[in-house]
């Protein structure tokens, strides 16, 4: 059993924990908790039970001996009517609701409104290195990425098979039927592109052309997917003196295993020095800075920065007045025209820290410049 962590039971209030599937939110949910009620809206029994009459949800929760119930809902958004209930029962009793969920989508459609802040909200992610302890490999990870029944499967061939099976049932087929879209060929053509614009800044233009499709009809599948929790925006970073800087997000899947296999490199593990070794460490370490920050509650917005000729820093962390610039680059002694683009945002910024993390051994500095190991950079998170 890995040790998560994410702790629930911090707080005795309701919450909602949302996450990716295959991240292990019920398995931590039953192993922090022992619910009065479970209801798996994965079931197509309790689901249609429940579609047809929400109201026997509300039944069911007043009929528990328990003075103050343990209530889970395991994938709360197919069935978001059961929130008002939920809304309703929280006005009448003490209940401590847990509602899962691997979408946002559909409750911001049918404008739920989730909870009127009587929930707090939780997001689990797939494992971080913390969490593997001594069964953390980065090659591994960068190539397989970190779901826990991916990243503890020690059959090689099975861990291509069960990421193949992710890609193929779950972002294929339920994010499809999320987008609600006829033109299921263009999904799939999406998607297969937008693992290869992983951690780039995103031309919808360039990508409708290949797709088929209209500019704003890309917009709206990079919006499911963020729905859906399979990635998320990386914005530019908007307080520069510079007039000409870009103005289009990056996008991120959540995994590097599902970039790996969208990009079908899953037969061929890329060496240290190839560009694939330093685009997937880039992307996990954002990953693991965004995983990590999540659950120490450290509120520091995450951006990029590049100019129009071509100068980036890969990531900006901020909070209130403080800025770290972090540059991100796998080997162990970058040189110094590696970072040219972090060199020149210092010329123009105050910062309270520019790092380049990167597999250096020990810690080194040239000039205003920290080359930090990645493991002291997640340390000083």
């Amino acid at each position: 059993m890995i040790k998560r962590t994410l702790d629930l039971t911090c707080y005795n209030k309701s919450f909602f924990l949302f996450g990716p599937r295959q991240t292990g939110k019920t398995s931590l949910v039953r192993s922090s908790f022992k619910p009065d009620l479970f209801i798996d809206l994965l079931k197509m029994s309790e689901f249609l039970k429940y579609s047809k009459d929400p109201s026997l949800f509300g039944k069911e929760v007043q009929s528990l001996s328990s003075k103050k119930p343990i209530v889970v809902v395991d994938e709360i958004q197919r069935c978001a009517d059961l929130l008002n209930e939920i809304h309703s029962l929280l006005e009448e009793r003490s209940v401590q609701f847990i509602l899962t969920g691997s979408s946002a989508r559909k409750l911001r459609q049918k404008g739920v409104n989730l909870l009127g802040g009587r929930a707090l909200t939780y997001n689990l992610f797939p494992l971080t290195h913390i969490e593997l302890q001594e069964k953390f490999s980065l090659e591994e990870v960068l190539h397989y990425g970190s779901l826990p029944a991916i990243a503890l499967e020690q059959n090689q061939s099975l861990k291509k098979n069960l990421l193949k099976s992710y890609v193929e049932i779950y972002l294929k087929e339920e994010v499809q039927q999320e987008a609600v879209t006829r033109n299921i060929p263009a999904f799939a053509r999406f998607l297969e592109l937008a693992g290869f614009e992983n951690g780039h800044i995103l031309n919808w233009s360039t990508m409708a052309r290949e797709v088929g499709v209209h500019a704003t009809t890309i917009k709206e599948y990079f919006q499911i997917l963020e729905d859906t929790l399979l990635g998320f925006h990386l914005g530019p970073y908007s307080k520069s003196v510079r007039t000409k800087i870009v103005s289009h997000p990056k996008f991120y899947f959540f995994d590097t295993g599902i970039v790996t296999t969208l990009q079908r490199r899953l037969d061929s593990i890329p060496p240290p020095k190839s560009p694939s070794y330093g685009d997937s460490f880039e992307h996990w370490v954002i990953l693991e800075t965004r995983r990590l920050l999540s659950y120490r509650q450290h509120q520091f917005s995450m951006t990029f920065f590049r100019t129009t000729d071509g100068a980036e820093v890969d990531l900006i962390l901020e909070k209130g007045n403080e800025v770290w610039a972090v540059e991100i680059k796998s080997s162990e002694t970058p040189a110094l025209r590696d970072i040219k683009g972090l060199r020149s945002f210092l010329k123009d910024h105050q910062v309270q820290r520019a790092i380049c993390v990167c597999q250096a051994q020990h810690l080194y500095r040239e000039g205003k410049i920290e080359f930090m190991p990645w493991k002291s950079f997640f340390e000083e998170l």
